[in-house]
């Protein structure tokens, strides 16, 4: 695995912490990919693991695209157009798809600013905390760019068409609690509380039966792009294979004799 992404496993939680402090989290090098790639893969054939904080090390969740190889034209901006897109296609994209594609409930432990891809990372994260020291921009336009990484279709799908538009056409960033204001994160907190908070979140989420957890999940996810009647058939479906499971009738004897679940995976 790169050394971008240093794991941690507490239990049914995977702590993931973008590794790169003295760069402020830059992202991508032309390996990132690969390694968020790796990453989500083995995630998502590991049935043990329940859900993934994922977080940055240093005072950055992610500072985004490495400026300096941008104006130099190496790494992911070197050669001709076709070249550049192709890498926007198998590195950035790749780590987008990854992200999406994460089967298991995904908590952005946000602990600074978060630009461009960084933004858009964390935009991908299913249940996002921010420390009262995060900021999150998409400032593309200030570098006469445009979101390579599809967060054109994300941003506004999280916070709305008028407020993704605002973000990046002027180019502002926004502070934390704006941040909450507009739905981009679900709550605020201390910075020095940031990762109780999400491990606490985690622990609530990993403590849910894991075959109906990604099964919500996936609707969810899905549940963006479909219509309701194609909706309500794909609920039936995979409410038919719920009913099946024997973590189904724990949670039903659960409710009933007034306990906690123990969900086992079955």
């Amino acid at each position: 695995m790169s050394d971008l992404i240093r794991t941690e496993r507490r239990g049914g939680v995977l702590i993931w912490t973008l590794a790169r402090p003295d760069r402020l989290n830059a992202l991508p090098d032309l390996t990132d990919g690969d390694a968020f790639a790796a990453a989500c893969e083995a995630v998502n054939a590991d049935r043990d693991i329940r859900c993934v904080v994922l977080t940055g090390e240093g005072r950055a969740f992610s500072a985004g695209g490495d400026l300096k190889a941008m104006r130099d034209r190496r790494d992911l901006f070197a050669g001709s157009g076709a070249e550049i897109r192709e890498r926007y296609r198998r590195v950035v994209h790749r780590i987008v798809r990854s992200l999406y594609g994460l089967e298991l409930p995904l908590i952005a432990a946000i602990n600074g600013p978060a630009m461009g891809l960084g933004c858009d990372i964390a935009g991908l994260a299913d249940i996002r905390i921010a420390s009262d020291r995060a900021s999150f921009g998409v400032p593309f336009l200030k570098l006469g760019l445009i979101p390579g990484d599809g967060g054109s279709w994300l941003l506004p799908r999280n916070i709305g068409h008028a407020r993704a538009a605002e973000m990046l056409f002027t180019g502002r960033s926004i502070d934390a609690e704006t941040a909450e204001r507009w739905g981009l994160v679900n709550r605020v907190v201390p910075h020095e509380r940031l990762m109780a908070e999400a491990l606490a979140e985690a622990e609530a989420v990993a403590a849910q039966p894991p075959q109906a957890l990604r099964m919500a999940k996936s609707l969810l996810r899905q549940g963006r792009d479909m219509s309701l009647d194609q909706m309500l058939e794909l609920s039936a479906a995979s409410q038919a294979l719920a009913h099946l499971t024997d973590d189904h009738l724990e949670g039903v004897t659960a409710v009933i004799e007034k306990r906690p679940g123990r969900f086992e995976g079955r």
